[in-house]
């Protein structure tokens, strides 16, 4: 279902709008350029009573990702699975795309489309992801300060005012910027907890507490990490010059924020949830 304020667009025009934002950045649309935005893009009213589009059938997901184990090892796949494939909805369900997760046997999969079917249209450009090729990087990182006890927050706090004292950088966020919750598309690690608190995530079927398996990031950079997390080498800005940090992928979860799936360690199998932080 398509809302009557975020008119949904088809992958085709989406990607058309994005060679003209990358063409055109550091100068003015020519009217060529304007008059096929505006061909793509018209006028949007808002009536009191909104309209609904709906589309009749299945409508074809979106790939988001393709993992291998011997490239992402930290995978942790079921027995005999070697590929984890991420798909998701192009429609908001709501506030982010629903996502479902493929684990596979890469020797399995030997009929290869070689132009996968596609949605007749995306809800939001951000949801529409730009192809790239993965230079997985391997990284340590630390719990979000929030899973930490008083106690050691408060360690953290004073052992930041030195590391901070030629630095322009605030003692209270220096361990969050510097240290956890590294930005950017990650498998593992922790969980940023940006715009909620922490909370038990237990697996559905059987109660295990569930992990992060895999965060989609809007950025690759934060804003106020310096260049302590900079991917190396630099991948450019991607499909929107301009934009604050790096997206080369084109995805955009909420307003800059990101998406973490969390599975069951138990059983990889079982239901995974999600949550926008």
């Amino acid at each position: 279902m398509v809302d009557g304020i975020n008119p949904a667009r088809s992958p085709a025009d989406l990607r058309l709008q994005r060679r003209i934002f990358a063409a055109s950045h550091g100068r003015d649309l020519t009217p060529e350029e304007r008059e096929t935005l505006e061909r793509i893009r018209p006028p949007q009213t808002y009536p009191v009573r909104l309209a609904v589009q709906s589309y009749d059938g299945p409508i074809a997901m979106l790939p988001v990702a393709q993992l291998y184990v011997r490239d992402v090892p930290d995978l942790s796949p079921p027995e005999d699975k070697d590929l984890l494939q991420v798909l998701w909805c192009p429609f908001d369900h709501p506030i982010m795309p629903r996502t479902l997760l493929f684990w596979r046997s890469a020797a399995a999969v030997t009929d290869i489309l070689d132009a996968p079917p596609e949605p007749p249209a995306v809800q939001f450009d951000g949801y529409l992801p730009e192809p790239c090729v993965l230079e997985p990087e391997q990284i340590t990182e630390y719990p979000d300060h929030l899973d930490l006890s008083d106690e050691l927050q408060e360690q953290l706090k004073q052992w930041s005012v030195p590391q901070t004292a030629d630095e322009d950088m605030d003692p209270d966020t220096y361990y969050d910027c510097v240290l956890s919750n590294a930005p950017g598309w990650k498998v593992g690690g922790w969980p940023a907890w940006n715009s909620t608190d922490p909370s038990p995530q237990p697996c559905s079927e059987c109660g295990t507490g569930m992990e992060v398996l895999m965060t989609v990031a809007t950025f690759e950079e934060g804003d106020d990490a310096g260049n302590s997390w900079s991917p190396y080498p630099h991948p450019g800005a991607g499909p929107y010059p301009g934009h604050r940090g790096y997206n080369a992928t084109g995805v955009q979860i909420g307003s800059g924020y990101r998406q973490h799936l969390f599975v069951c360690p138990a059983k990889p199998e079982h239901p995974h949830i999600e949550l926008m932080t």
